[in-house]
């Protein structure tokens, strides 16, 4: 049983803050004997590129999301504005038919994300393409970030760094899932320094367009599945938080326990997608990147820091060691912290202090929520999350 306990725990420490720790301390190391991985910007690169948008009933967004897209700093001449509006009923398609420089690839039968990745990528000319949200508003200079990056063959996909907005100081939800994006920012970061970043978010990112695969409809995380299927071909995924993309939080925790539990979902389902890049023969570095930064909160720590309670219990109550009593202890108080996380953001209040605990075990709750999603799902349409 002790034997039992300490393998969860550690499989909770390490998965949250152990891995940021070691990644830390082995891109120190890489810096001591290796040069350390610089990007010389060179601002004369300007390819063709294709700035693809998939949308859902987006009538409302459609004027702000082509003001900022008129906004990058990039050619106009070789920046080239697609949406992909995925059976929409609403006026989409209407709305975007007034702007002359946009191309509209148009599918009438809802069939989710994926499907409408799929029809796009086949309407594309450009040797780059740029794939963003309709919600997700880009920065000034982003394109041209991403693209720099593109003038090293390794690189076969780049990942911006989205940042979450929230409308006002009670918008809790917004102010969780933000805090989480910071800690993921910086674990791309280093997970990049040391070889490359461990998938790529939808709200911004660059794929070399050839490198391209067919995946099937009902893909959840498609986003994911795409940058990593890159990393299967030897490819890496560079990661710059210069170039960002802003978008605002879940209106509330209803809203974004949609997006978590479809993530959930989604993170079950590419691990066993992407099982190859587990094989430490085939992928040794990616592999244990992969497990330590992606697979194991997807899959194993949850159920690991369940199996904590009834362990930790069962030790307290068999008198096995006051250390014990202790973690108990900790892992009340961990526990009392979250429900008066909850609490106060049912109330519409914010505590930093306690919503951080709160977030945290909500996600992990998901998980559960995913399998059950992923069991019952059979296609990849979307279900958006209300935003703030």
């Amino acid at each position: 049983m002790e034997i039992a306990f300490w393998c969860c725990l550690f499989i909770v420490f390490y998965t949250y803050l152990g891995y940021g720790m070691l990644l830390y301390i082995l891109v120190r190391i890489k810096r001591a004997l290796c040069k350390r991985k610089t990007h010389d910007h060179d601002p004369s690169f300007t390819p063709d590129i294709t700035l693809m948008i998939c949308a859902y009933n987006e009538e409302d967004i459609v004027d702000e999301k082509m003001a900022n897209t008129r906004q990058i700093d990039y050619p106009k001449d070789k920046l080239h504005v697609m949406w992909v509006t995925d059976g929409s009923s609403d006026k989409t398609n209407e709305r975007l038919s007034l702007y002359d420089d946009v191309t509209i690839v148009f599918s009438p039968e809802r069939r989710g994300k994926t499907a409408a990745l799929k029809h796009g990528i086949k309407e594309v000319k450009t040797d780059i393409v740029v794939m963003t949200d309709a919600n997700t508003m880009i920065g000034k200079e982003a394109i041209r970030v991403i693209v720099d990056h593109m003038r090293d063959p390794k690189v076969g996909c780049v990942a911006g760094e989205k940042r979450v907005m929230a409308r006002d100081d009670s918008q809790a939800a917004a102010e969780g899932e933000g805090i989480y994006w910071k800690y993921e920012s910086a674990l791309k970061r280093l997970d990049y320094e040391l070889h490359s970043a461990m998938g790529a978010a939808g709200e911004l990112c660059a794929i070399r367009t050839a490198l391209f695969e067919d995946m099937p409809d009902d893909t959840l995380l498609d986003d994911f599945i795409i940058s990593m299927r890159i990393v299967e071909r030897g490819y890496v995924i560079a990661y710059d938080s210069n170039a960002y993309a802003m978008e605002y939080g879940s209106a509330d925790i209803v809203e974004e326990s949609k997006r978590k539990r479809r993530i959930a979902a989604g993170g079950l389902q590419s691990s066993w997608r992407l099982r190859s890049l587990m094989n430490p023969l085939l992928h040794p570095i990616t592999a244990f990147q992969f497990v330590s930064h992606r697979v194991l909160r997807w899959t194993v720590t949850p159920f690991a820091m369940l199996a904590l309670i009834p362990l930790n219990v069962a030790l307290v109550l068999d008198n096995a060691g006051w250390i014990y009593t202790v973690i108990w202890i900790m892992q009340l108080m961990f526990y009392l912290a979250a429900l008066a996380g909850q609490w106060l953001a049912s109330k519409g209040r914010k505590n930093k202090l306690l919503y951080i605990p709160y977030y945290f075990l909500f996600m992990n709750a998901n998980v559960f929520r995913g399998i059950r999603y992923l069991a019952t799902k059979t296609n990849g349409t979307w279900e958006k999350a209300k935003r703030g």
